[in-house]
């Protein structure tokens, strides 16, 4: 049966750092505090827009695949935080990869972009329209992080990853998923004014940033995200201790935590990167399988289990047989310029339009 294999992954993480140290410079917090709440140590800032974070991760990506740009026919780029809504950040980054062959389009299920793009670009390969996907999740959350607020600036960063989907005849790749959404509980996570909905006239900088009720969010996505997992493995006909490994979004260690507590899994067959990137909403699935990738955490013929819950409030899992390759085929030498500022100048927008955060006011 036709089917979608993996066969390039790549990452692009920008090189600013903010730290939980750093952050103790801004509002009321601690390093403890976040690191036992959340699991974070530190996230990166970017200094160039997500189009840009995509498109190196893509580049390397294809490298590792032995594709080129001109090779892909679908170009999808999963993310909340892209570019601009007009052009979509899918053709900026067509732009800037020169992927002159690909249909392109931007996917928005929030932090669950990455599992319904890899969803949608396997069924588009395996529908015959497409023979090579490009699936990219890239985020540039700090644009939207009000520092001021504690709860939610501590949580999120940038970063991309990107997966190559190939059709292959062979009895892997995607074997079983399960996407879903509840819009009626939409508002305990998102941007209040972002779009047409906002009185011009009367905007309030605090509606532009991302506002969470967060015990809500917690409660529903460790919920969501164990169901949605089980409901996909029995789909596949695969038994949990079948499972090499859970790579699942990277919000909070609790709610990874729980999920695998929850599913029953060993805590050694989920894949943690929290601690180094935060929350990089569509990201950090395909920025962590590339690095479970680079450190031989799956094999030949694995069984990987994908878990993401979002905005939206979205919610999705997927169930993926390995190939044969863990290997990448080549690299590429795609790379970002340099940074021409240090992380708190890349910040200082944010505390000219939010308001300066309580320890520097």
């Amino acid at each position: 049966m036709r089917s979608a294999e993996i066969t390039g992954w790549g990452k692009c993480m920008p090189p600013n750092v903010l730290s939980n140290h750093d952050l103790e410079q801004l509002v009321d917090t601690s390093d403890e505090w976040i690191t036992t709440r959340t699991g974070i140590k530190e996230r990166r800032i970017s200094h160039v827009e997500a189009s840009e974070l995509a498109a190196v991760a893509g580049l390397r990506a294809l490298a590792a695949a032995g594709k080129s740009p001109e090779d892909v026919d679908l170009l999808l780029v999963a993310t909340c935080s892209g570019d601009s809504i007009i052009p979509s950040t899918a053709s900026v980054v067509q732009k800037h990869m020169q992927a002159w062959n690909a249909a392109a389009m931007d996917l928005n299920a929030a932090c669950s972009g990455f599992v319904y793009g890899l969803v949608v670009g396997t069924n588009m390969i395996r529908g015959g329209t497409h023979q090579t996907v490009l699936l990219v999740g890239t985020e540039k959350l700090h644009h939207l992080m009000d520092f001021t607020d504690r709860n939610t600036c501590v949580l999120f960063g940038d970063g991309a990853g990107a997966v190559v989907l190939e059709a292959t005849d062979g009895e892997i790749g995607l074997l079983a998923s399960d996407l879903g959404m509840d819009g009626s509980v939409g508002h305990i996570l998102e941007v209040p004014v972002d779009g047409t909905m906002g009185d011009r006239g009367e905007l309030n900088p605090r509606h532009c940033g991302i506002t969470m009720e967060g015990q809500e969010v917690f409660k529903r996505a460790v919920t969501k995200m164990g169901e949605s997992a089980a409901r996909s493995l029995e789909k596949a006909g695969i038994a949990l201790e079948d499972v090499a490994l859970l790579i699942p979004h990277q919000a909070n260690v609790r709610i990874i935590d729980a999920t695998a507590r929850r599913l029953g899994l060993d805590e050694g067959k989920v894949y943690v990167n929290i601690h180094s990137y935060g929350n990089t909403s569509a990201a950090t699935i395909p920025v962590a399988l590339t690095e479970a990738l680079e450190e031989g955490r799956i094999s030949a013929g694995d069984i990987v289990l994908f878990a993401a819950f979002g905005g939206g409030l979205t919610w999705g899992s997927a169930v993926y047989r390995w190939g044969a390759r863990t290997e990448p085929l080549d690299e590429s030498d795609a790379e970002l310029p340099p940074p021409d500022r240090d992380t708190m100048e890349l910040l200082r927008p944010n505390f000219d339009f939010f308001g300066l955060p309580e320890k520097l006011s």
